[in-house]
């Protein structure tokens, strides 16, 4: 058999570029030394020695610097450079030989020095660091060059043993601008020398800006169907490209290619296209798209001419098909052509429409910024009005889908009016005396960072709401109403407070009260009206979704001050959907108790690879995983040879890239062509390796390349160890770095270093953790957060900062078991290290390094599981022991079903004994701004049952504070999982299966839940997700309940109720809760306070019973079908011998099945007198009145797999 290997080139698009200035080395020069006093202004100074002229690097003049006044809240420095500049770096200097300096701030940049927009750096953080003394110069290189005229530096930290003292220098160069000015009725057209202009290669480079979300920056196209179109969509860049494809041309689903957020910010944006043949790179500013386009051809062939502002309509002067832009455009550049100087030139190639200037004149709309959720407010009296009543227009823009906009007292007493943004639309309330009060909607997710403008009116006896020139929505009165007092936007002072809505986070521009304009410079200024958490001059939002930090296809929506991802189909999950929600092996099913069937894994983890879906065939020892391809018939092959062979494709379900990934963990692999008469093996590959290594001097480490973990890394491994402490492993940057260590006997730490200070997240075991035990590690850092989990102990976690740096950095190799400088080294065993999916091959490295060797000695230390069911082998001196007091499995492998019967009035209830949450870490660095997340809400649930029973109660979990869960069987059968969360709502109800699972069958039902994301696998099937309304925690969990629940059911639904009266009937079968095994602990600790048992409770083999039995005619069904598979070739007597001895099989096993299962049955019934009582000999269950934690998740308990 010829496999094809089809091999993917991608084809690198390469272009010369124009060279702006600030690629030149000398675009470094400063630029304020030369400058006058006159450029040099400030929010205030000490006093005429401390003026803003005297910032200059390096002098002395004055005292020695600038500072403002103890008394200034909102301080700032600005530097006017007197023309347009390209600058690439600032710096600064405290105050001449004195305690001021400033010790980290922003940097502000505006065209006019009326519109600021504040510098962030490529990874968003906009702070610069600063000084530590006065004297040293502190350079900061700016990661992307800006061009602008005006400067402003904003102190944010100072010496706190002195004040702020600041000089600055600001390099960069000049540089030649060609600018041109539409006015939204006006475009430039460059008309072709031609008919038509046919290029395989076009570069298209301008900047522009803008205050209109809409308009066409560029367009052209070819009347065999080909067109380029370049447009501001609701703040974006659309991009429509195609060659040569009619059908695109003429149809309405044309897809556009979108780049950039927020560029109707009135600031400048650099955009470049390059397409070569059908490979186009599009960037705006930094971000880039690479794509190919559509249609079938390798040119793009366009009519007579492009325009550039708008669409004109042919024969229609002034027309336009599309909105025109609006704004300015700099340096526009049409395959190497200057477009902008060639129309100022006036050449006969460029035809201006409607009026082009050639300077930009742009109005400049200065708006605020609302800072705080809690406290910002902006108060403005009420100007006179000439008709009565009052009136009040503005602009917002928000990414919150909640908050005040505006409340004002109202005459007569006393109504008040509130305007407000509830799930994303307008709200606008009168409140009446009382608890009356009328209210209207109106808009619709003006929460999506656009602008949007308001409109309130009161004449005529009503009360107007407009928004976005849509229909009106009015409120009617009784009596004409006046306005008291100040109006509020935003928020209010705490003494006119009376929201229950969060103030308003955002943008607000253009305020006219009563028809007249305020003037926010004014306010600032404290002339008038009152503020408190605001920004001037400046819109300071931003696009926390640009780029895309949501991995694997996670969708991302944001807030004004952080951001959220939705896993939902993705697989995965996690605060960045970094984590697999699906096992990576038939084997790591296998041990947490499944049984064969169909599965969907995911090889690699958190790693790009997706999960695919396999068989796993678990009835041998070794557990088999089953690809299907799409050629299982005969196929017939006539006249094949080596010079002209038979080739044939198969089509896996699953990638190359996922085939590989299984094999490589795999011990065994192999793949047969059945023939008519023979079999032929056609590989095997070499056996896995057990990734394991011993450390016996403190100086020895194993290194790998650099850990590539600059957004997410997850980090898993296994160690034992005799040490009291030692480093795991570590890799450093710069500055920046990450490590995971034993701090202690018993304490494990991880550590590391973005950018934003030190971050510490300790775990501390009750036990010692050096007692030459395999103990397992968990660690995880992501934009959003950082986890540390060690063996079953509370998670521990943090939040990240939202504006803090994101990339970790790193740069030196990746040291495992020690550190670059040799100190702190491991000493024991490290195994299965996984980092983003990959593992590491330890052996390897160990036998070419001193002090390591390969493997670990030891009987726990072998790749087969010896413990099942997520039991935990012990070493022993002589041997092992599986502790088995994690799983709901018992024996000495912890392989055995615990089975319980039931009738309609036995019960068991565990109690908790104490209320549960995850357990939080506050970094132990005072410099960490981490914060605590709030909430970490998961469950895990697993159970096998077998009823003829319905309705059934199988299980409930409840709260002190009315929450609960319940597992219930409806009237008919079918399977209903209720979770009340949040007691203000109703319960969500899912039924994932609406067959009758009443039948008298096991089933075998496992429950995951992360936050709202629910996922539920009734026995082989593919795990189905569901979505909760609510993320919150079960908070103080009482108890959980098998069978019938006779008190605490007041808050219960009435199914719910009626169930839980009804009782189960059946057998009960290893059932879990996250780390709680409520049979086990009732047949265990029969008299432990925390298991509480009614009625007769008998111990059994029923579910053991009826899992061999499910299982030895599910084999046998898929041996009977894999056999007629491979031999749909043979011969009739082929067949019918075939089929004679798969009969006789099958008789004998049910034959012999009834015998033993007749022998179990008489010698389970001679012990049900006694069958509470266990017997000594099983002394692998460990006490089982230890808490265990309720948020770990089943899948948090690492396996190695290797099959």
């Amino acid at each position: 058999m010829v496999f094809l290997l089809h091999m993917v080139t991608l084809y690198t698009l390469s272009v010369l570029r124009g060279a702006s200035a600030a690629t030149h080395y000398n675009c470094n020069g400063p630029l304020v030394s030369s400058l006058l006093h006159s450029s040099f202004q400030s929010s205030s100074q000490s006093s005429v020695s401390y003026a803003a002229y005297n910032a200059k690097l390096n002098r002395r003049d004055g005292a020695g610097g600038w500072s403002p006044m103890v008394t200034d809240q909102e301080p700032w420095l600005q530097v006017d450079l007197k023309e347009q500049m390209e600058v690439t770096a600032v710096a600064t200097q405290g105050r001449y030989d004195s305690w001021d300096w400033v010790s980290s701030y922003l940097l502000l940049y505006s065209d006019t020095g009326r519109v600021w927009k504040q510098y962030r750096h490529e990874d968003g953080v906009g702070r610069f660091v600063g000084n530590t003394n006065s004297e040293a110069v502190v350079q900061n290189k700016l990661s992307h060059p800006v061009r602008t005229r005006f400067l402003r530096f904003v102190p944010r930290d100072w010496n706190p043993s002195g004040w702020m003292g600041l000089r600055v220098e600001v390099y960069g160069c000049s540089y030649k601008s060609y600018v041109a000015d539409f006015d939204g009725r006006s475009a430039l057209l460059y008309r072709f020398n031609q008919k038509s202009m046919s290029t395989v290669k076009d570069v298209i480079s301008l900047r522009f800006k803008s205050h209109q979300a809409e308009g066409v920056l560029l367009h052209g196209e070819g009347q065999r169907g080909d067109y380029i179109t370049l447009e501001l969509h609701r703040g974006r860049l659309d991009l429509y490209l195609n060659l040569d494809d009619n059908r695109l041309r003429f149809s309405s689903g044309r897809v556009a290619v979108t780049v950039g957020s927020l560029l109707d910010d009135q600031h400048w944006h650099s955009v470049q296209m390059e397409r070569f043949n059908r490979q186009v790179n599009l960037t705006v500013d930094s971000h880039t798209q690479h794509f190919q386009t559509k249609g079938e051809g390798h040119s793009l062939e366009v009519d007579y001419e492009l325009s550039f502002g708008g669409i004109p309509l042919p024969g229609k002067p002034g027309t336009f098909l599309r909105k025109n832009f609006h704004g300015c455009m700099e340096n526009l550049y049409y395959n190497g052509i200057n477009v902008i100087d060639l129309a100022k030139r006036r050449k006969p190639q460029i035809h201006s429409v409607g009026n082009v200037t050639f300077s930009c004149s742009q109005p400049q709309l200065v708006a605020c910024t609302f800072v705080s959720s809690g406290s910002s407010f902006l108060s403005l009296p009420s100007a006179a009005s000439a008709t009565g009543g009052f009136s009040v227009r503005f602009q917002f823009r928000t990414w919150n889908p909640d908050g005040l906009l505006l409340s004002v007292q109202l005459n007569p007493e006393p109504q008040r009016l509130e305007l407000q943004i509830s799930n994303s639309r307008l709200y606008l309330t009168l409140h009446n005396s009382g608890r009356q009060k009328s209210e209207v909607s109106a808009g619709h997710r003006v929460n999506d960072g656009l602008w949007h403008s308001v409109s309130l009116d009161t004449r005529n006896l009503q009360i107007t709401l407009t928004v976005d020139n849509e229909p009106s929505s009015a409120i009617e009165l009784w009596e004409q109403l006046e306005s008291k007092g100040s109006f509020y936007f935003g928020g209010c002072s705490a003494m006119n407070c009376q929201r229950q809505t969060p103030a308003f986070q955002g943008c607000m521009r253009l305020l006219f009260i009563n028809r007249q304009p305020m003037n926010l410079n004014h306010v600032q200024q404290g002339l008038l009206g009152n503020y408190n958490e605001l920004q001037f001059d400046t819109c300071n939002i931003r696009d926390r979704c640009l780029p895309n930090l949501c991995e694997h296809g996670g969708r991302c929506s944001q807030t004004w001050s952080t951001f959220t991802c939705d896993c939902s189909g993705t697989g995965y999950s996690g605060a960045t959907c970094h984590n697999s929600i699906y096992e990576s092996s038939c084997e790591a099913y296998k041990l947490i108790g499944s049984s064969s069937g169909f599965f969907s894994i995911d090889p690699d983890g958190s790693g790009p690879l997706g999960p695919t879906q396999v068989y796993c065939n678990m009835t041998e020892e070794k557990v088999w995983t089953v690809l299907a391809h799409n050629s299982t018939a005969p196929v017939t092959v006539q006249g094949s040879s080596p010079r002209k062979p038979h080739i044939m494709k198969l089509n896996y379900s699953a990638s190359a890239e996922q085939l590989h990934a299984i094999v490589s963990g795999s011990e065994q692999c192999q793949q047969e062509v059945v023939y008519n008469c023979r079999k032929s093996r056609l590989f095997n590959t070499k056996e896995s390796i057990w990734n394991a290594a011993s450390f016996y001097q403190e100086s020895s480490y194993l290194y790998f390349p650099t850990l590539q973990a600059e957004l997410a890394s997850d980090i898993s491994f296994y160690f034992k160890t005799s040490a009291p402490s030692g480093v795991f492993l570590e890799n450093l940057g710069l500055k920046d770095f990450i490590r995971a260590e034993l701090s202690s006997p018993s304490v494990v730490t991880f550590s590391f270093d973005v950018g934003n200070g030190p971050v510490v997240l300790s775990v501390k075991s009750h036990l010692p953790l050096n007692d030459r035990q395999w103990h397992y590690v968990r660690a995880e850092r992501n934009v959003k957060e950082a986890s540390l989990q060690v063996d079953q102990l509370p998670l521990r976690f943090l939040e990240a900062p939202a504006d803090g740096h994101p990339r970790l950095r790193l740069s030196s190799q990746l040291f495992v078991g020690g550190t670059a400088s040799q100190q702190r080294g491991f000493l024991g065993c490290i195994r299965t290290l996984t980092i983003n999916g990959v593992s590491f091959d330890l052996e390897e490295r160990a036998r070419m390094t001193p002090g390591v060797s390969s493997g670990c000695p030891g009987y726990c230390s072998g790749s087969s599981s010896l413990c099942h069911n997520r039991g935990r082998c012990i070493e022993k001196s002589n041997g092992y022991v599986c502790d088995c007091s994690q799983s709901a499995y018992g024996g000495t492998t912890c392989n055995q079903e615990v089975s319980v019967s039931f009738d309609m009035e036995s019960s068991v209830t565990y109690t908790f004994q104490e209320p549960f949450s995850v357990m939080q870490n506050r970094s132990s660095q005072a410099s960490s701004v981490s914060t605590e997340s709030s909430s970490r809400a998961r469950e895990d649930i697993a159970f096998s049952f077998v009823t003829s029973q319905r309705p059934a109660m199988l299980l409930t979990v409840s709260t002190f504070s009315q929450q609960y869960i319940a597992v219930i069987l409806a009237k008919n059968g079918s399977l209903q999982i209720w979770y009340h969360l949040q007691t203000d709502r109703s319960p969500d109800v899912f039924s994932p299966a609406l067959n009758n699972l009443a039948d008298g069958r096991l089933h075998r039902i496992r429950i995951h839940r992360v936050g709202k994301n629910l996922y539920v696998q009734i026995d082989q099937d593919i795990h189905t997700k569901y979505t909760l309304s609510s993320d919150a925690e079960l908070i103080l969990i009482r108890s959980l309940t098998l069978g019938k629940v006779t008190t605490g059911r007041e808050n219960f639904n009435e199914k719910v109720v009626q169930a839980a009266s009804k009782g189960f009937i059946g057998c009960l079968s290893s059932v879990q809760f996250n780390h709680v095994a409520p049979l086990k602990a009732a047949l265990t600790n029969r008299g432990s306070s925390l298991v509480t048992i009614r009625g007769p409770l008998v111990q059994s083999n029923c579910g053991a019973l009826a899992e061999s039995t499910s299982h030895t005619l599910q084999d046998q069904t898929v041996t009977a079908n894999k056999d007629k598979e491979q031999h749909g070739g043979s011969t009739q007597n082929d067949l019918a011998v075939i089929a004679g001895v798969v009969t006789a099989v099958v008789f004998i096993a049910v034959c012999a099945l009834a015998v033993i299962s007749r022998l179990l049955y008489q010698q389970r019934r001679a012990q049900r007198s006694n069958s509470i009582k266990e017997d000594n000999r099983h002394s692998m269950y460990t006490d089982y009145r230890t808490e265990m934690h309720l948020h770990n998740s089943v899948r948090d308990n690492m396996k190695e797999y290797y099959i």
